[in-house]
C-alpha cells in the first residue's frame, strides 16, 4: 500500500481515453500522483490498494458506474474519507440532486472548467469538504 506519499494522490476514472488524457494532462501541475481507471470495478480496486486523497468519477462508465462507486466508497471505513467529485454530461439538475445522495463531496457537469475543478480538488485536498 502506497501510505508513505509525498505527494497526494489523485485517482481519474472515466472511460473516454481523450477526456482522460486531457484531464490528466491538466491535473499534472497540481504537484499529485495521478492514477487512472476507465471502469467502476478497476476504479473501486486502485482505491483499495492505493488509497488516493480525491477521487474523480465519471457517472456513467462500464461495470459500475460513478455512483455505484461512491456509493461503494461511503460504505466502506476504510475508504469512506476519500474525496469525491462527479463529473457528468447527464445533465447538472439530475447531477445536482443525484450525486450527493450517492456522498459525493463535490460535482461538476461536463463540459466543465478546468479552474473549477482545480480549485475543487485543492479544497478537498485541504481538508474542507
Amino acid at each position: 500500500m502506497a501510505q508513505t506519499r509525498q505527494q497526494p494522490l489523485l485517482l481519474i476514472a472515466d472511460d473516454d481515453p481523450e477526456l482522460m488524457g486531457i484531464l490528466v494532462k491538466r491535473l499534472q501541475n497540481l504537484d499529485c500522483d495521478i492514477i487512472t481507471a476507465t471502469n467502476g470495478i478497476t476504479a473501486l480496486e486502485k482505491i483499495h490498494r492505493e488509497r488516493p486523497d480525491v477521487v474523480i468519477l465519471d457517472v456513467m462508465m462500464p461495470q459500475k458506474n460513478g455512483w455505484e462507486v461512491c456509493k461503494a466508497i461511503r460504505q466502506d471505513p476504510e475508504i469512506a474519507k476519500t474525496g469525491v467529485i462527479m463529473l457528468t454530461g447527464i445533465g447538472a439538475s439530475l447531477n445536482e440532486m443525484t450525486s450527493p445522495l450517492y456522498g459525493a463531496d463535490e460535482y461538476l457537469d461536463k463540459p466543465f472548467n478546468f479552474s473549477e475543478l482545480i480549485f475543487k480538488i485543492k479544497r478537498l485536498l485541504s481538508g474542507k469538504r
